[in-house]
């Protein structure tokens, strides 16, 4: 896990979570509404739809043979939705099931009740549920579609009331205060879900700028602690070298202040990577070339090494070779971070006397007198890294892109080596 996913986990820590609301920072507040809107649908819907199935039940208005068949396809879905609001699970498909059926009764309606002589007054049992039809295309649909439904399903009850009693004159006036009431209750229901939905999102939305804020002042927060420890540690590291340099006066003390200022600069260098020295099992130049094509690999680019070494009599320390491959390692990172990979290669050359690395890209190159004094890359994971085994770095860069050159001698860590 990265830096800043740690920083949005913490910051995202504090703010209370329920199996409900597990998702991301920017649907947090919106899912809950929600699911409130599910809960109360469902609520209400079993309370309409309780009543309109007592009357959908006494209703003798269908002719024989359709009674059944249109109850069952109405309420059968309705039941349905309505334990899918409760449970929290299929709502939209529920929901969108109810409400084609729905409009499938309602086109059947006029051969179903056709020469009813039921009362004109007596509204017929799916004007019961027409609401409930209109919530149902809100909890199911996009916004338009929801307009829609809430307009065309009232007017659709309407016009199928109408054709069943053959446009009789003194229904207008029923059809016309059921189809208002309809429209009106929908067009509440409609406005409530969407004003909800809509302060759910802008709260996200805050939140999700807070806590961005939040991780971003961590951030920093952690760059300047991290800044205020290493300087510390070299600080006290270097001082104590320096001390332990100008008391030196034996050969003895000699050796343990080069020691303590190679301890300081691996330090340094491994202040960005959990690296430490490693053992000094001798390695060869070809297994050196190998693990930085090997880390290469793991920072997701494909380097080829050219190589160019001959003779296999220089033996290389493990650790002096794991500091070699770690900073030339960082130079591919720095080239792929900084460069895009433009142009990037590496080679390798070693013989009796020396080895030598290089790092190359074709990028935009940069000044290193301008780099910020806490960005380690160049100067702990390459330079500190390399001089603290003795080794030596030098880094071109100009428009035409950036070479870091690795040497090390093995007669430069004589003097060590023999301590």
């Amino acid at each position: 896990m990265t830096d800043s996913e740690e920083i949005l986990d913490e910051a995202w820590g504090h703010i209370p979570q329920s199996r409900d609301a597990s998702a991301s920072i920017g649907s947090f507040t919106r899912l809950r509404v929600e699911r409130i809107i599910w809960v109360a649908a469902g609520a209400g819907s079993l309370v309409l739809g309780a009543q309109a199935l007592v009357v959908a039940l006494g209703s003798t208005i269908e002719q024989p043979g359709w009674h059944e068949p249109l109850v069952l396809a109405a309420f059968v879905p309705l039941a349905l939705m309505i334990i899918a609001c409760f449970v929290g699970r299929g709502v939209r498909f529920t929901a969108g099931l109810f409400v084609f059926m729905y409009i499938g009764v309602l086109a059947l309606w006029p051969l179903a009740a056709a020469g009813s002589d039921a009362p004109l007054s007596e509204a017929p049992w799916p004007w019961h549920i027409v609401n409930i039809a209109t919530l149902a295309a809100v909890l199911a649909f996009p916004l338009p579609i929801q307009l829609a439904g809430s307009v065309l399903i009232p007017l659709l009850y309407g016009l199928v009331r109408l054709i069943a009693d053959n446009f009789a004159t003194g229904l207008w006036y029923y059809v016309i205060i059921e189809v208002s009431f309809s429209l009106i209750f929908g067009g509440v229901l409609l406005t409530l879900a969407w004003v909800f939905r809509s302060v759910a999102v802008g709260v996200d939305e805050t939140r999700a700028h807070a806590v961005e804020s939040y991780s971003r002042a961590a951030a920093a927060n952690a760059a300047e602690q991290e800044r205020v420890a290493v300087a510390a540690l070299m600080h006290d590291s270097v001082l104590a070298a320096l001390i332990a340099a100008e008391r030196s006066d034996t050969p003895r003390g000699r050796v343990l202040a080069v020691a303590m200022a190679r301890e300081a600069l691996t330090r340094l260098a491994n202040t960005e990577q959990d690296a430490g020295e490693g053992s000094d099992d001798v390695r060869s130049a070809d297994s050196i070339a190998e693990a930085i094509e090997t880390a290469s690999r793991e920072l997701g680019t494909r380097i080829a090494m050219h190589r160019e070494i001959r003779s296999g009599d220089l033996d290389i320390p493990g650790r002096i070779s794991r500091a070699l491959v770690l900073a030339a390692t960082q130079a591919v990172a720095n080239a792929v971070e900084h460069a895009g990979g433009v142009g990037l290669e590496a080679s390798l050359y070693a013989d009796d006397e020396r080895i030598n690395i290089e790092v190359r890209d074709a990028g935009g190159g940069f000044d290193l007198n301008a780099v910020p004094d806490d960005r380690l890359g160049i100067r702990a994971s390459i330079i500190a890294r390399v001089a603290a085994v003795g080794g030596s770095t030098d880094v071109e860069s100009d428009a035409g892109g950036t070479t870091v050159r690795l040497e090390w001698r093995p007669r430069r860590d004589a003097y060590l080596e023999d301590a």
